[in-house]
């Protein structure tokens, strides 16, 4: 089933208009009308016909609306109550496919919320984005619960997820989105879908679990970028040294601690983490 054979529904921005709504500043919101562009979104993650969805920050309830077409079962979370009564509305109009939480999304655990296999897809406000997207990156059990994760961010972030060794963008969000995930910038949006629009242009990051190395302890390995990138400018000799063994093991595996964290390939820091775990290379 790709369309809920429902009531038909006005379109959103009258919706949004009738209920008297406007985005919050404070809130990180952008609002997207475009219905061809949000059924898009939707369908990167693929079929999801029967499918669980967690959708974080879904405000009016646009990118709702496609992925409920869709077929998805959506589980909504939601701290502006202003836009609970529009989503209320989508609950009835959808056979209520659509549970919606009101409440904080760092607070929230999707996994227990879920009970199962579910996909994450979500226009992040910007303002807790990056906080949430380690958080799912960060899990000890792999693959993770969550099947695939298709988030909106301000382009810079997501170029930043991608980005290969060695260039300006490349840092620790690179290294935890892919060391044992499968990432790509899939769509970009211009600032002038949205509104209000913001400053700068946006894109979707797909991300699919991969394979997970071996011997490699994730907390570890978080902690040891949360090190060497939060003093980019410094020598990992430097950057590493309040970590204890970490310099000693950079010679140990070949790395020169003299190198700059940006330099360190992913493969490396997967490498130091296990090594540094206690584990053999």
């Amino acid at each position: 089933m790709t369309q809920d054979p429902s009531r038909p529904l006005p379109p959103l921005r009258e919706t949004v208009r009738a209920h008297g709504l406007s985005a919050s500043k404070a809130l990180g919101q952008n609002f997207l009308f475009d219905e061809q562009l949000l059924d898009r979104i939707a369908a990167l993650p693929g079929d999801l016909a029967g499918a669980t969805v967690f959708e974080v920050g879904p405000g009016p309830g646009g990118l709702t609306r496609a992925l409920l077409r869709a077929g998805a079962r959506v589980i909504a979370v939601e701290r502006d109550a202003r836009c609970l009564p529009l989503l209320g509305e989508l609950s009835a109009a959808f056979d209520g496919r659509l549970t919606v939480i009101s409440d904080d999304a760092m607070a929230i655990d999707a996994d227990a919320l879920a009970g199962g296999p579910y996909h994450i897809v979500a226009n992040l406000p910007y303002n807790v984005g990056t906080a949430l997207f380690t958080r799912w990156l960060e899990p000890p059990a792999w693959p993770p619960l969550w099947r695939s994760l298709t988030l909106m961010f301000q382009l810079e972030v997501a170029e930043r997820i991608v980005a290969p060794v060695g260039t300006g963008a490349y840092g620790r969000l690179a290294v935890l989105a892919q060391w044992r995930s499968n990432a790509r910038i899939a769509m970009k949006v211009h600032r002038s879908a949205f509104t209000p629009p913001p400053k700068v242009m946006s894109a979707i990051v797909h991300l699919t679990p991969g394979d997970q190395p071996e011997g490699v302890d994730p907390a570890l390995l978080s902690k040891l970028t949360e090190k060497g990138f939060g003093q980019r400018r410094k020598m990992l000799r430097q950057s590493l040294k309040g970590l204890p063994g970490a310099v000693e093991m950079l010679e140990r595996i070949g790395i020169d601690p003299t190198r700059r964290a940006e330099t360190v390939s992913v493969a490396e820091w997967v490498t130091l983490a296990r090594v540094l775990g206690g584990q053999s290379t």
